[in-house]
C-alpha cells in the first residue's frame, strides 16, 4: 500500500518522515557496510569550527561535501565519512578573552596559560548540539560519533608527521609574505579571522618615516651648502607603515615648494604645505632653506 497524495504538500514534514526513516533503519550506516567492490574511496571532512553557530553558508558547504561519497558510493565504492571538528584557533580564543574582559596577551600569562587553555577546551563544544542537529536536518550523512578533533595530541601530531615528511622530500621551502596581523593576539591572521572585526573603526595614527639622504647628491644640486656634514633625511608620510620594506623610491611634486627645516642640529626635508598640518609634530623646527621638487629627483 502506499500513502494518499495530498495536494498541499508539506515539504519539511516530508524531509523529517524521511530523515526518521533514515534514522530508524540505520540507513547510512548500512550504506557504508555494504559490499563495496572496487574498495575504499577515503573522505575526511574539512572541519567547521566547533565553538561557531552553524550558518546557511554551512549548509551550502556541506551539501557539496555530501554529494562526492554518495556519487562514490553508487560507483561501489566504501566511503566512511569520517568527520571532523576544528577546536583551536584565533577565534576560539577571542571568545574566551571577551568572556574574561581581557584585551592582550598578557593578562593570558598572569591569569595562567594552562587555566586559560582549559577554559578554551571546555568553550569549544558550546554549539555542538546545533552543529549536529543541522547536520540530520539537511540530510548529510557524515560519522559524527568518532569524529577527528584537531586539540587532541593524536591530530596535532600526525600534522608534525605530515610536516616533517614533506620537509625530508625538499617539499618546504622557507618564504615571505604579506599577511593581516593581531597586535593584541601577536599572531597572524586568516582572512575568516579578519571578518570577525577587523573592519571596525579604529584611530589609525599616521607615522612619518625619516628617508636619509645622500648629502653628495644634495650638495651638488645647492639644497644645502658645500661644506655641509650634518645628515639630512626626508620626511615621508605614510598610513600603511608595513609597505615600507618594499618601497624602492619617494615621489616628489616637481612644481611643489620643499622646505629644509633644522631642530638641534636634525635636518630633514618636507613639502611647504605640510609644516601647517603636522605642526604639532614639527614643533621646535625651523626653516633654513626651501627648493622646488624638481629639484630634488
Amino acid at each position: 500500500m502506499f500513502d494518499e497524495v495530498n495536494s498541499n504538500v508539506d515539504f519539511p514534514a516530508l524531509e523529517k518522515r524521511v530523515i526518521q526513516l533514515w534514522r530508524e533503519r540505520d540507513v547510512f550506516r548500512r550504506s557504508v557496510d555494504r559490499p563495496a567492490p572496487r574498495g575504499d574511496w577515503v573522505f575526511y571532512e574539512g572541519p567547521p569550527t566547533a565553538n561557531g553557530k552553524p550558518g546557511i553558508h554551512h549548509v551550502i558547504a556541506r551539501a557539496f561535501k555530501d554529494l562526492f561519497p554518495r556519487f562514490k558510493t553508487m560507483q561501489g565504492y566504501r566511503v566512511g565519512r569520517k568527520g571532523g571538528w576544528d577546536t583551536h584557533g584565533l577565534p576560539v580564543e577571542i571568545a574566551i578573552e571577551k568572556r574574561l574582559g581581557f584585551t592582550n596577551k598578557g593578562q593570558i600569562d598572569e591569569y595562567g596559560i594552562a587555566e586559560f587553555n582549559a577554559l578554551c577546551r571546555a568553550d569549544v563544544f558550546s554549539n555542538i548540539q546545533d552543529w549536529n542537529a543541522m547536520t540530520e536536518r539537511i540530510g548529510f550523512w557524515i560519522d559524527l560519533a568518532d569524529p577527528y578533533i584537531t586539540y587532541t595530541n593524536e591530530y596535532i601530531e600526525s600534522c608534525w608527521w605530515i610536516m616533517k615528511d614533506l620537509f625530508d622530500r625538499g617539499l618546504l621551502v622557507e618564504d615571505y609574505k604579506t599577511t593581516w596581523h593581531s597586535p593584541s593576539s601577536n599572531t597572524t591572521l586568516a582572512s575568516h579571522e579578519v571578518s570577525l572585526g577587523y573592519q571596525e573603526d579604529v584611530e589609525d595614527p599616521s607615522i612619518y618615516p625619516k628617508f636619509p639622504a645622500i648629502l653628495g647628491d644634495l650638495v651638488a644640486r645647492g639644497v644645502v651648502a658645500a661644506d655641509e656634514t650634518r645628515p639630512v633625511s626626508f620626511l615621508a608620510w605614510t598610513t600603511t607603515p608595513w609597505t615600507l620594506p618594499s618601497n624602492m623610491g619617494l615621489a616628489v611634486a616637481p612644481d611643489a615648494d620643499y622646505v629644509l627645516m633644522e631642530k638641534a642640529g636634525e635636518r630633514v626635508i618636507l613639502a611647504e604645505a605640510s609644516r601647517e598640518r603636522y605642526a604639532a609634530e614639527l614643533e621646535g623646527y625651523m626653516t633654513v632653506g626651501g627648493m622646488k621638487g624638481v629639484e630634488l629627483v
